[in-house]
């Protein structure tokens, strides 16, 4: 591609916009062009704005230094300067709907890693190896905002990832019922351990509304278009605990699953190593060679070793055995501001670029 597509950043002050900058530096797609923020944010120089609140492991890229930070409430002017945005705002579920189909109104497709549209009936809510065909009810969203580009596409939460690609993968098997318990890391909250100190050696089990969208979303990834609107499977039932623990990054869920037909572990594996879908075969740029690795050691995956495979956009799964009250168990792991949350959504913008849903202005 000769020339990249304008991108811009809703939200980008904050740790998951922070994620998106570092990851979007030499995009071989997508140029970080505008950058948009609270009033307070707007009219200073991205790394004057941001001051000493980076809080990647790389440095800030030098492109973004100098970009004056945009009112992400300036709608028209932010939308004038991009092809599509890239959404992390931090409002409420009411203002980001209404700022997300604002930006789609200007003809501005938006990619949200916010939770407000995943349960908009028109609004795909995708993960690109399991439900790239979800994509086209946005041609449905657009006729009810009255646009002929614009459209909001979102992606799951991140506590998803490290069980749903899994269970993707067996469904031929018949999952049926399924309880998970979810390790999330305080990046998953927005923090560092400056910033939340009183987590270290501590374990926080709630996480406000992370349950719901743990059993519910997997559901929606799974459903169906149908009149226009994407209609959740019914099964497997999903029930969940979700625990803050204290990590940096990484989600871990340790996974019980029953099943109508009965698999044998060799066959589990097997379907696990060879899973793959539309980023694989298209050779997208974010996409992980390897989706899912299986580690055979009893004491993996873990965090320290395996949260950056593929990049951060690979599952890690492990201590996949026999279960004395269910069929078959495991232990997932994913990284969750890279798969779960900014690369995520990367992923996603990539797949609608490459199926026409998004282009230049």
């Amino acid at each position: 591609m000769s020339q990249k597509l304008r991108a811009g950043i809703l939200g980008g002050t904050g740790m998951v916009g922070q994620r998106f900058i570092a990851l979007l530096e030499n995009h071989p797609w997508f140029e970080v062009v505008a950058i948009a923020a609270s009033p307070r944010s707007a009219g200073k120089r991205y790394e004057d704005a941001v001051g000493g609140r980076w809080k990647m492991d790389t440095p800030m890229p030098e492109a973004v230094k100098n970009i004056e930070v945009m009112n992400v409430n300036d709608v028209e002017a932010v939308a004038s300067k991009v092809d599509f945005v890239f959404s992390a705002v931090d409002m409420s579920k009411e203002e980001i709907k209404q700022i997300e189909e604002a930006y789609a109104k200007t003809e501005t497709p938006v990619v949200s890693n916010n939770s407000a549209h995943r349960w908009t009936e028109d609004v795909p809510m995708v993960v690109p190896e399991i439900n790239a065909d979800h994509m086209k009810v946005i041609e449905f969203q657009r006729k009810r905002l009255g646009t002929d580009r614009g459209f909001v596409a979102v992606k799951p939460n991140c506590s998803i990832q490290s069980y749903t690609p899994v269970l993707t993968a067996w469904m031929e098997f018949e999952p049926y019922e399924v309880v998970a318990t979810t390790y999330q890391a305080i990046s998953g909250a927005g923090k560092t351990f400056q910033d939340w100190p009183e987590m270290q050696g501590n374990v926080i089990p709630y996480i406000g509304g992370e349950e719901e969208k743990s059993e519910r979303e997997p559901l929606r990834i799974w459903g169906q278009i149908k009149d226009g609107v994407i209609v959740p499977a019914e099964t497997p039932v999903i029930t969940c605990q979700c625990v803050r623990v204290p990590v940096l990054n990484g989600h871990t869920a340790a996974v019980f699953v029953k099943f109508k037909k009965k698999p044998s572990k060799e066959q589990l594996i097997q379907k696990l190593v060879e899973f793959k879908g539309v980023p694989q075969e298209l050779g997208l740029p974010s996409a992980p060679k390897q989706f899912i690795q299986y580690l055979e050691e009893d004491n993996r995956p873990q965090v320290t070793e395996d949260v950056n495979y593929e990049n951060g956009m690979g599952i890690s799964v492990g201590r996949l055995r026999e279960d004395t009250v269910y069929d078959w168990k495991f232990i997932g792991l994913s990284h969750n501001t890279v798969r779960g949350a900014a690369g995520g959504a990367i992923l996603c913008a990539e797949l609608l670029k490459a199926q026409g849903y998004i282009t230049e202005k």
